[in-house]
């Protein structure tokens, strides 16, 4: 909801918003920022603080003489619109950090315009930090005689100073409910399968205060038990179901005295009626944060933790698809690794792939570097949820244990890490140069002053061939009657999250071939998200561009093959006939974009009965020996025709989401009907922002880009 809030800002139709990111290691919000400062993570507080005081806050230490010029300019920025700006902290930061935020917020009169304040979901909030230290002690001390641990994996995630693991052996019975017989499940008496969510009866709230009753779409597929019917059993109503007690929750609310009536209601409608959490009239208290944390001058560098990108804690270890899923900032798969900057490595006389020996508090791992442009001087990121011991077939053995490094007292950063070479060297799953397009006009860019003194300027940036130079029928692969699919990307809106890889990977059974495989270049994702730095290495800009198959009007893929197994439809797809192709390989060879993927092994699972129900059945399974790609998802096409026709009407405009659009949640993607001039892709492509990647190729791609645009402030200077 937030990216699709921030996107809507970013269209050129109306103002758009400026974004400013401080941040101490490279993300996909410093990727769409229009200012981006590198600090390093300890660095954030006093750099707080300084903005804090310039909007007229009492907020201790200024500590900005290094960053004067771009404080003083994001602070007049910030008071020209008071009420219609926001500041926000990051999760990571310290307590400090999120009540000077609070603080400016109010100064800058948010506070119930872009700022909303609710009760708290907690009727009292619990240290969770503390709570777990206090159990800890307890199991140490031999007080615990039953622990019951409902999901979760502490023994993996928990902060390593407070050794959970080995505490675990001092209960006289540990359970353990949990999806996968993981870490913790090794360590306790007893293991429970748990229900999936999707498998089990609930309730949650939504990020703005609905609750929504969340209903299970099978029923359990290896008899597992929800966190609900496991609870139960503990208060002496063993037996119950997920559903009665979800059930019975409710009957205890006022539903109006017609609780049948409310109950199928919310399930019908997918939320409690009145449920979202009213906003509440804050004040600020006293000072806020006048005093800064006092922390003891140590040597060595700086160590940040953050989830994975992709598994996060370690949660998804065991989910092939989320672990070949590329990262958005490195594009690195089945792995994490130490992040430094070019100044820290050059320092260290370190180069990607060499292993390091990272000590820290006593503790030490071994990690692969992996050099990230725009990473802050003197620090070492480090990425969670990689070095499971039991993680199923896929997550164990993955990547190191960054968990290991991890206190209680620093859980985001800390100063004091140690690096030293091994000698020793692992080859990194990267899969940004693979089907390299560098060197040419893929990403066009500009800022927003520009296009409105000039709108043709993105068109002006390349040079396209005359239209008649071509081998084709121009009538028979564009026709001005009937349907002619087109795609669009809006490249202002893409924060390159991802979202559409994973939508494509799950509509079309697109199999997982492993980290061997993609060293070899033989990934088989049909949509990938390219991500590319500009500028130098210490301040560069980040841009992301996803690039599926481009349904080019003039194919080089379709005159090489020597089957016609990839063919031009009437509508302007390149299909693919599966059982003509014979694996020559030269469409993938003969195509520009390199989106053209090959099944070079038979890694798809056809047997596994639960993996079966894991298919889309609309789409087929490809074998070893074949080419594939995007297909605009045409089961989706074919859908919304056979629903068009029984309703003796033409396709609507919006008829048709493809799995990609369908996911993005900026929606930078829009797909549709480029005949009907009505149509959003029409619209989108009418633009002068539009243009087609390699155009100059003479290939005519249906799917085109809007540029992106960029909205600095004048007073910073570039870059």
């Amino acid at each position: 909801a937030y990216a699709r809030a921030f996107a809507s800002g970013r269209r050129v139709e109306g103002a758009m918003n400026r974004l400013y990111a401080v941040e101490s290691s490279p993300s996909n919000t410093g990727g769409m920022a229009d200012h981006r400062l590198t600090l390093t993570a300890g660095g954030i507080e006093g750099f707080a603080r300084a903005v804090a005081s310039r909007l007229g806050i009492e907020a201790g230490p200024d500590e900005s003489a290094d960053h004067e010029t771009w404080i003083a300019a994001l602070v007049r920025d910030l008071k020209r619109y008071p009420g219609a700006c926001i500041v926000v902290a990051g999760l990571q930061q310290p307590p400090e950090v999120h009540a000077l935020a609070h603080a400016m917020n109010h100064a800058l009169e948010n506070v119930g315009k872009t700022v909303v304040y609710t009760d708290p979901v907690e009727e009292s909030p619990t240290d969770h930090a503390q709570s777990l230290r206090d159990l800890v002690d307890d199991m140490a001390a031999g007080r615990v005689e039953l622990l019951l641990i409902l999901g979760g994996n502490p023994a993996f995630t928990a902060h390593a100073d407070l050794a959970f693991a080995d505490r675990l052996s001092d209960v006289k019975t540990s359970v353990h409910l949990s999806l996968y017989d993981d870490e913790t499940s090794k360590l306790c008496h007893w293991h429970v399968p748990e229900a999936h969510p999707l498998e089990a009866w609930s309730d949650a709230r939504a990020f703005e205060g609905s609750i929504s009753i969340i209903q299970p779409l099978i029923e359990p597929l290896y008899g597992g038990r929800s966190v609900h019917e496991v609870a139960s059993v503990f208060t002496g109503q063993a037996g119950r179901s997920g559903y009665d007690i979800v059930r019975e929750t409710w009957k205890g609310r006022d539903s109006g005295g017609d609780f049948e009536r409310f109950w199928r209601r919310s399930l019908h409608d997918g939320y409690v009626a009145g449920s979202s959490l009213s906003p509440k009239k804050v004040s600020l208290k006293g000072k806020i944060g006048v005093q800064a944390r006092r922390s003891k001058t140590v040597s060595g560098l700086e160590v940040i933790f953050r989830p994975d990108p992709t598994v996060w804690d370690g949660r998804f270890s065991n989910n092939g698809w989320l672990q070949e899923l590329p990262k958005p900032v490195t594009r690195l798969t089945w792995d994490n690794a130490a992040l430094m900057g070019v100044a820290t490595a050059e320092r260290l006389g370190l180069q990607n792939e060499e292993v390091v020996d990272l000590s820290y508090r006593g503790r030490s791992v071994k990690a692969p570097v992996w050099i990230v442009p725009g990473h802050p001087a003197d620090s070492v990121t480090l990425h969670l949820g990689y070095g499971r011991t039991a993680a199923g077939r896929l997550g164990s053995g993955a990547g190191f244990n960054a968990n290991a490094l991890r206190t209680s007292d620093a859980p985001w950063f800390g100063r004091g890490l140690e690096v030293s070479k091994t000698g020793e060297h692992q080859e990194l799953a990267c899969t940004q140069e693979h089907s390299s397009m560098e060197g040419r006009h893929l990403i066009r860019e500009g800022t927003a002053e520009e296009y409105q003194k000039n709108p043709a300027f993105v068109s002006e940036m390349g040079h396209d061939p005359d239209p008649d130079l071509t081998l084709y029928d121009p009538e028979e692969h564009r026709s001005s009657e009937g349907y002619a699919w087109g795609m669009a990307i809006d490249l202002n809106a893409c924060t390159g999250c991802n979202g559409c890889t994973i939508a494509c990977q799950s509509e079309n059974n697109i199999p997982v071939v492993g980290r061997r495989e993609v060293m070899n270049g033989r990934e088989m994702h049909w949509i990938r998200v390219d991500r590319y730095f500009e500028g130098d290495m210490e301040t560069p800009e980040m841009v992301h561009q996803p690039v599926p198959c481009m349904h080019c009007e003039d194919a080089p893929c379709e005159l090489v093959c020597p089957v016609a197994a990839t063919v031009h439809s009437d509508e302007g797809l390149n299909d693919m006939v599966y059982n003509r192709c014979v694996g020559t390989r030269y469409c993938s060879n003969n195509c520009p974009y390199k989106v053209r993927r090959f099944n070079f092994l038979q890694y798809a699972d056809e047997e596994t009965p639960s993996l079966k129900l894991l298919q889309n059945p609309d789409v087929t399974i490809r074998a070893r020996g074949v080419m594939e790609k995007c297909t605009y998802c045409v089961q989706r096409i074919n859908s919304a025709r056979i629903t068009a026709k029984m309703e003796d009407r033409e396709i609507r405009d919006g008829d048709i989401l493809t799995a990609c659009q369908a996911a993005c949640p900026t929606e930078a993607i829009v797909f549709g009907n480029i005949n009907d001039p009505n149509s959003r892709v029409s619209r989108m492509k009418s633009e002068p922002r539009n243009y087609g990647l390699l155009t100059e190729l003479n290939t005519k791609p249906r799917t085109t880009y809007l540029a992106r645009l960029r909205n600095p402030n004048p007073e910073i200077e570039h870059g």
